[in-house]
């Protein structure tokens, strides 16, 4: 049996396949170069976009036809969380070379999906029945909001007769589902798991309740400039959508149908800071122990974490905190930080997976993505911050974080590939980046 770190008994799981629809791209290549060189995916609404009188700024991603992955009259009334998250496992599958019957069993692989349920459509279907009655309420509408339909449908679609599950643990709902899948592969449950996220939030009711309580940023002529986590002149984050969705496999399976891995999966941790429904702990003590977690679950020393994809969501108190809880985990400066959704925005919990597949190919490929916008740092928020440029560096560990409302913490802990096999990057992947 495979081993994290070769010593400790427990199966290891390697990333084979990712699917990354994103405001700044879609697929692996495009997303982890643009989040290198700062390709925005932030702008102002359409005029003509549902939300458009709920937001100054956006991370948007393109329309998709619900009648590309859903077939019949459900296809009218399945929310967008639904549709990316078909387009997103229907990708990750193809990237791993993964069709379920062929190269797994369908009982051996499960899928976990997180995010916080289709809102939108309900909406929808609400005002509806205001204003032509009862009847105008369509009957496929349960079975395209409830918060299980992502997963559901991804195994209905795939075949997939394992372990099924979906998150709702807020921005965290994401990592945790990555983490959920990595302990199902260790408990010898699944030899594969495709888990992941789905978020469509820009809506009117959804994105007012975060725009009323002032938490959206404001104010920004320059639409790409208004996520800037860590920056002094920060005022809020960005609301964004998205879905992103990896294929989490047992080392063994996959090296015994020779596919290569971009990263292990080697740890996780989570906690509750029960402190508040919507504010972390000024101190960062729960996102802490959460971080610690993760390190003892990997079996690493904190001095072996190379790189912190941030949760940094570009507010006050949320990035304060993070930054508070790593310096109480790591000594002196730490290890490199930067959040990406400077570029991305918040796509809540999509923003984990997507963050967690910049981190493994941070540690495959040896580069960095910077934090953009970052003109001039907090005082509160001293740390080895990578600016406005890649890094070059080596880590062979990286931490990524992602936290939540209800005080939900997740922290991941990626490493290198341990397949027999290795992604290899593709030439001019990433851009030139400073050595550091």
């Amino acid at each position: 049996m495979s081993t994290v770190n070769g010593s400790d008994g427990v199966d290891t799981a390697t990333i084979t396949g990712m699917g990354l629809l994103t405001p700044v791209g879609r697929g692996v290549e495009e997303v982890f170069h643009a989040l290198c060189v700062g390709k925005s995916g932030l702008s102002a609404p359409p005029a003509d976009h549902p939300a458009a009188d709920s937001v100054d700024v956006g991370g948007f991603v393109p329309d998709v036809d619900p009648r590309t992955v859903v077939s019949g009259p459900a296809a009218s009334v399945v929310d967008r969380t639904v549709v990316l998250a078909l387009l997103t496992a229907a990708d990750a599958l193809a990237d791993a070379g993964i069709e379920v019957g062929r190269d797994v069993d369908p009982g051996r692989i499960g899928v976990i999906v997180g995010g916080v349920g289709g809102m939108a459509m309900l909406e929808k279907q609400v005002l509806a029945r205001g204003e032509r009655g009862r009847t105008a309420v369509s009957p496929y509408l349960l079975t395209g909001i409830l918060p299980n339909m992502p997963a559901a449908r991804i195994a209905i679609t795939h075949g997939i007769r394992g372990y099924s599950a979906s998150i709702g643990t807020a921005c965290a709902s994401g990592a945790q589902a990555i983490a959920d899948a990595l302990r199902l592969i260790r408990s010898g449950d699944a030899d594969v798991v495709v888990c992941g996220a789905s978020e469509a939030p820009l809506f009117p009711t959804f994105a007012d309740t975060f725009g009323n309580a002032r938490a959206l940023a404001r104010r920004w002529p320059d639409p790409t400039a208004a996520s800037r986590p860590f920056d002094k002149r920060r005022n809020g984050f960005v609301l964004a959508e998205g879905a992103a969705m990896m294929v989490l496999e047992r080392v063994e399976h996959a090296d015994g149908r020779g596919a290569a891995g971009y990263a292990d999966v080697v740890g996780w941790g989570a906690t509750t800071d029960a402190h508040h429904p919507t504010t972390p702990r000024p101190d960062g003590a729960g996102a802490a122990e959460c971080m610690r977690r993760a390190l003892a679950s990997a079996g690493v020393a904190p001095s072996a974490i190379g790189y912190v994809n941030a949760h940094g969501t570009s507010t006050k108190l949320g990035d304060i905190a993070e930054i508070s809880a790593l310096g109480t985990v790591f000594s002196g400066d730490g290890p490199p930080v930067s959040s990406t959704k400077a570029l991305t925005g918040h796509m809540l919990g999509t923003s984990g997976v997507v963050e967690a597949a910049a981190s493994a190919l941070a540690v495959a490929r040896g580069v960095l993505p910077p934090t953009y916008n970052l003109d001039e740092v907090d005082p509160d928020c001293p740390a080895d911050h990578v600016r406005a440029t890649p890094r070059t560096a080596g880590p062979h560990y990286a931490l990524s974080n992602s936290f939540g409302f209800g005080g939900q913490n997740v922290s991941l802990v990626l490493g290198e590939a341990s397949t027999a096999n290795r992604r290899e990057q593709l030439s001019g992947a990433t851009p030139s980046a400073q050595n550091g």
